[in-house]
């Protein structure tokens, strides 16, 4: 069994220019801020997104959009990111946009070795445009094709030093899913336990799924509950 503890600077260094990266959370709960402010840091480029959403202005996935890293974004909306708006718009940020239910199946299916699966969902719409399309009893169906990424970014309420992986209430969201869709993942924590502190039944992603762990010192404010 191996310590998978590293410092965050060597977790994200693994990371560089033209990767598809998976990021976990939806709005706040569940995104790993701290490994997205390192990205931000260290500063690769060309990167392809996905995530449930881009964040606020200011947070998070928005960071690396005002640091002009990111080439594309696969979400299921962008609404509370103006800035987002504004650069696909201006044809400077590409993005594909993807119901959140269908997104969430796309990365399963990559995580459960699947090549895709048939649906009617945006059969009428700009969705379904160069999409594979069948007829099954007469009804039409969109082939959606797997979703795979080179990392996942996720966050963690509790973790042992092997990389099981618990996550609190909401946060689990996109993060169990991540973990098995991503070539390496990377995951942080605030509160780190002795190996066999966690109860089997309580893990949510077990330590084969995780790479690299991060033990955070605390958490920002990004973390927080936002006040409109």
């Amino acid at each position: 069994m191996t310590d998978k503890i590293v410092d965050i600077e060597a977790a994200i260094a693994v990371i560089g220019d033209g990767a598809t990266i998976m990021i976990g959370g939806f709005g706040v709960p569940g995104t790993p801020f701290c490994l997205l402010d390192e990205l931000v840091r260290q500063g690769p480029k060309g990167l392809t997104l996905i995530k449930n959403d881009a964040n606020e202005n200011g947070m998070g996935v928005d960071r690396l959009l005002l640091g002009n890293q990111v080439k594309k974004l696969i979400v299921s909306h962008i609404g509370l990111n103006s800035n987002a708006i504004k650069l696909m718009n201006e044809g400077r940020l590409e993005v594909e946009l993807c119901p959140q239910g269908i997104l969430a199946e796309r990365i399963r299916n990559a995580g459960a070795g699947l090549f895709g699966f048939l649906t009617d969902i945006g059969i009428d719409t700009t969705l379904a445009q160069d999409k594979p399309r069948f007829e099954i009893d007469g009804r039409k169906l969109l082939l959606e094709k797997p979703l795979r990424a080179d990392f996942a970014l996720i966050h963690a309420a509790h973790a042992d030093p092997l990389g099981n992986l618990l996550y609190a209430a909401a946060a689990q969201n996109f993060n169990p899913l991540m973990a098995m869709a991503a070539k390496h993942v990377i995951a942080e924590t605030e509160n780190l336990t002795a190996p066999g502190g966690l109860s089997p039944e309580a893990i949510h992603t077990p330590a084969p799924f995780v790479d690299r762990l991060v033990e955070l010192p605390g958490l920002t404010e990004d973390y927080g509950v936002i006040r409109r």
